[in-house]
């Protein structure tokens, strides 16, 4: 009779023992297939494809923006001109030397730009700037402008005309076909530089030779 009951424990703790063993093996499986399906689904449903966007946004916003910044300067030239008169009299002469002093400032106004002035062909985008100009016609500084030299009287008119005098020598001597040249160079660089730093790659940058 021991013997009986003996056998009947031995066989019941196998029994539970055979059925936690089904039970993690079963559940190994289950957890195995999980893992394979979640691995496969990251590696077809959510993988990361990075492609170039080869297209270029060029928007009337964007334009306008660009627009809006209006003056823009490539080269800055100083410069001095010595200029004198003299007025004969009958008794004595007067003379007046004076001494101008100006900055004139050479670049674009982008406010002067053509219409489709900066567009999109192909993968390229094309900027046809504004030709370049003197920015400010007031070039001359006239709290340095000083008389070197002055006898006799001299009225506020030919003051006037000695100072127009100043003015023309200036803007012949700072308004050379050279120094036109460096300014649409600068701009070129400035202005693909410009560019670039917005994300454009292909860029070509032209100066136009209409003025208004």
């Amino acid at each position: 009779m021991e013997n009986k009951k003996r056998n009947s424990f031995g066989l019941s703790v196998l029994n539970k023992l055979t059925a936690k063993i089904i039970f993690i093996l079963v559940l190994i499986v289950v957890l195995f297939i999980m893992i394979t399906c979640a691995v496969k689904w990251v590696k077809t449903g959510t993988s990361l494809q990075i492609g170039e966007n080869k297209n270029i946004d060029l928007t009337p916003a964007l334009i306008k923006n660009i627009e809006e910044i209006g003056e823009w300067e490539f080269l800055q030239i100083s410069d001095e001109e010595l200029v004198d008169t003299i007025s004969r009299g009958f008794f004595t002469d007067s003379e007046l030397v004076r001494i101008y002093y100006g900055v004139a400032r050479l670049g674009i106004d982008l406010h002067q730009a053509e219409p489709q002035w900066l567009r999109v062909e192909g993968d390229s985008i094309i900027a046809t700037l504004p030709p370049i100009v003197l920015l400010d016609r007031n070039f001359i500084d006239e709290a340095r402008t000083r008389s070197f030299f002055e006898k006799g009287k001299w009225t506020d008119d030919d003051r006037e005309q000695l100072y127009k005098r100043a003015y023309r020598k200036m803007l012949k001597r700072c308004m050379t076909t050279n120094n036109i040249k460096i300014a649409e160079d600068n701009a070129r660089q400035q202005f693909t530089q410009f560019l670039r730093s917005m994300g454009y790659k292909k860029i070509r940058v032209d100066i136009s030779t209409k003025r208004k």
